[in-house]
């Protein structure tokens, strides 16, 4: 389908530091307000005389409508542009204040910005923050005496659930959520690459990368970086590899573009092409888990393409399949997930045994009828990959809103269309899904393009929504069960289980909140944990009161979130 490229931005050496309150907060006395936070500061990447870093302060005091926050540097560091904050500097002190759209923190929420800076000599983090003056010393303490009669006591959540988990029906073991590197040109700096793929605070915990397999074996390499990166950030990360065509002397068209057909005699060079670039990639410390066939067989646009049917792909992969090593085999990624393009496959015995997986693409599934269950690929244990969509239609004429992460537009387009549609793929059985760039402006990270008003390698509203199933559905977790009472019905809910954890993910895409929502887990727990982004937040932390095998949550009208109970 249509493809947009990248933006390229100069890879950037990464360091670290993080600085983290480890004090236990305590309980200001009953009716007294309390103030108190935690601050997590991170360098995300360093680089001769600049660095990048992230923010996020946690408010552990009673709700705060806005903010200011302050600290000093000791080695003359100065700050320079940023995002999700109002930056200042005077000498040494600095004051990070909320915007329009970030200044409310909820007790036990986040706010989270970050900005780019330049240091001479050393680059040390601050040793001490303070929220609108209080020093954030990961307790809290009171800042109005506590009245002289406490107010009675609420008792501890218990009732009918409206939400209840059953982990003995099991469905689909999840393998990931991804997106892909750019195709044509470019890659990720290592920076942006730890940023989507890694697992801290402000990264978007991506478990799978796309790539594309070029025709050309010299430009095998423009990735290595960013993939090995990818490999060695991730926990638990699978790495896609989609060819768009065949070398053009081997094609009936004898061009790179516009389709064209592999010419049969050259279907074992094609094997040996795919296969030689898996070994490049083994052997550069890069492991490819799954190659692609072909990327879209049945559309032929005037770029880099190739056109197969069903039966020459099963032709293929049962006569060649064999040949192409230390990976799983793919078909056929169709543009909208067309079965005629994976049934001759997988009712082949010998095709079927050379390939690991099916994919497909979104582009036009829902309204053919094909955004559920493949029952032929259950039949057979193939697990279903979704491995492509592009959609921003929020744009309009090109307005420049992608930078704003309040941006009402953006917002609904991403819940009520790429986080439904997730929502959907799960409850379809399939076991992953791959968005297109992970770096644009209407993606997970932003590509610094001015007429879009985003900052390249900044996490984007849509990136921190699609983190909601990413970071917290891991690979290997298998999607059980649940039941809804009548107050949760407009909730859209799955559930998984894995890692000694059971994990929900909430869309509420209605326009009102369902508040002291139950949700009933298989057995008790021992903690329970509620991340939410919606048009003003992004996965920031939300209280939630657990009895026994119970959690009681709010959950936010227009939002998705995130419960994971841990037992």
């Amino acid at each position: 389908m249509r493809k947009s490229r990248g933006a390229n931005v100069a890879a950037v050496s990464a360091g670290a530091v993080l600085l983290a309150s480890t004090a236990v907060a305590m309980a200001a006395p009953a009716g007294a307000a309390a103030a108190g936070c935690s601050v997590d500061y991170s360098v995300s990447s360093q680089w001769q005389g600049g660095f990048g870093a992230n923010v996020t302060v946690t408010n552990l005091g009673d709700p705060v409508s806005g903010w200011a926050l302050t600290w000093s540097y000791s080695a003359g560091q100065t700050v320079q542009q940023a995002w999700n904050t109002s930056l200042s500097q005077s000498g040494a002190a600095v004051t990070a204040r909320n915007v329009d759209y970030n200044g409310a923190i909820a007790t036990n929420g986040t706010a989270s910005f970050g900005f780019n800076g330049s240091w001479a000599g050393s680059n040390p983090a601050p040793t001490s923050f303070a929220l609108n003056g209080v020093a954030c010393t990961g307790g809290t303490g009171p800042t109005t005496p506590p009245p002289t009669t406490p107010p009675p006591t609420t008792p501890p959540p218990n009732g009918p659930a409206d939400i209840t988990v059953n982990s003995a029906t099991r469905y689909q073991t999840v393998d990931g959520f991804g997106a892909a590197t750019p195709i044509w040109g470019g890659t990720w700096s290592t920076a942006e690459t730890q940023t989507l793929v890694g697992m801290g605070a402000n990264q978007l915990g991506l478990s799978i990368v796309r790539t594309g397999l070029s025709p050309v074996s010299s430009e095998w390499s423009t990735q290595v970086n960013a993939l090995k990166t990818a490999k060695t950030s991730g926990s638990g990360l699978k790495i896609l590899a989609s060819p768009w065509t065949a070398p053009a002397a081997w094609k009936t068209n004898n061009s790179r573009v516009n389709g064209g057909k592999l010419k049969t005699d050259y279907y074992d060079d094609y094997a040996n092409h795919l296969n030689s670039y898996v070994q490049y990639m083994r052997n550069q410390g890069v492991g490819i888990d799954v190659t692609s066939v072909q990327n879209e067989p049945d559309w032929h646009p005037d770029y880099d393409s190739m056109d197969w049917s069903g039966t020459e792909l099963r032709n293929f992969v049962r006569d060649q399949g064999a040949r192409v090593q230390n990976t799983r085999l793919m078909v056929a990624e169709a543009v909208n997930m067309n079965y005629t393009f994976t049934d001759p496959t997988l009712n082949d015995t010998t095709a079927r045994n050379n390939i690991g997986y099916i994919g497909g693409h979104l582009y036009g599934t829902e309204d053919s009828g094909r955004l559920r269950p493949y029952s032929l690929a259950e039949q057979y244990n193939k697990p279903v990959w979704m491995t492509e969509w592009n959609h921003h239609e929020a744009d309009g004429s090109g307005s420049n809103i992608w930078g704003n992460p309040s941006n009402l537009a953006v917002w609904n387009e991403t819940l009520d269309d790429i986080m439904r549609t997730v929502h959907k793929s799960m409850e379809s059985n399939w076991s992953a899904y791959i968005w297109w760039y992970g770096k644009r402006y209407y993606s997970f990270i932003g590509d610094g393009e001015a007429a879009y008003g985003t900052t390249a390698g900044a996490p984007l509203k849509r990136g921190y929504a699609f983190s909601q199933y990413a970071k917290f559905v891991r690979p290997g977790y298998q999607r059980v069960a649940l039941t809804k009472s009548s107050k949760a019905s407009p909730l859209e809910v799955t559930a998984y289980q894995g890692d000694g954890k059971i994990t929900l993910v909430i869309l509420n895409r209605s326009n009102s909140a369902v508040t002291n929502a139950v949700i009933q887990a298989p057995q008790n727990v021992t903690r329970a944990e509620h991340y939410l982004t919606s048009q003003n937040a992004n996965v920031a932390s939300q209280p939630t009161s657990v009895n026994g095998g119970q959690a009681t949550i709010n959950v936010g009208a227009r939002s998705i979130s995130t419960v994971v109970f841990t037992l």
